[in-house]
């Protein structure tokens, strides 16, 4: 069996490495800007790796929760009934449930694309400061 080095792991290596060295020795402008582009598309990778599967089984349930719809469903099917109930008029924000089950999916995604935006920082923070008011 191998554990180690985990594929997050070798991402990370793999960034650092781009970010330390290649960019820090590129001659050209161009090449430094194509290694940190690289570096970060393993970052995002890496995220996807360690986040997805979490965030692919709360979003699952909360569209089978949403549309009441058969749990052996892919997400893929999911999405699209939700999409189609959208578009029908059957949904809409004033749906209960939609508006919080759509943000809960948006800030999982802004998790792995984008974790550093300011928003999804923002709401990091009341959210844990949400959790730090409810303790013992």
């Amino acid at each position: 069996m191998h554990d180690r080095p985990t594929p997050a792991e070798l991402l990370e290596a793999v960034a650092t490495f781009l970010r330390d060295h290649v960019v820090a020795q590129a001659t050209s402008g161009q090449v430094a800007f194509h290694a940190r582009v690289a570096a970060n598309a393993l970052d995002i990778a890496r995220r996807q790796v360690a986040l997805a599967p979490a965030a692919h089984a709360r979003e699952h349930a909360a569209l089978v929760n949403l549309l009441g719809a058969d749990p052996s469903h892919d997400l893929a099917q999911l999405n699209q009934l939700l999409c189609e109930r959208i578009a029908g008029g059957v949904m809409d924000l004033d749906t209960p449930g939609l508006a919080d089950c759509l943000w809960q999916i948006t800030l999982d995604k802004l998790a792995v694309d984008q974790p550093r935006y300011e928003t999804y920082l923002r709401h990091q923070g009341s959210a844990r400061a949400d959790f730090e008011d409810s303790e013992p």
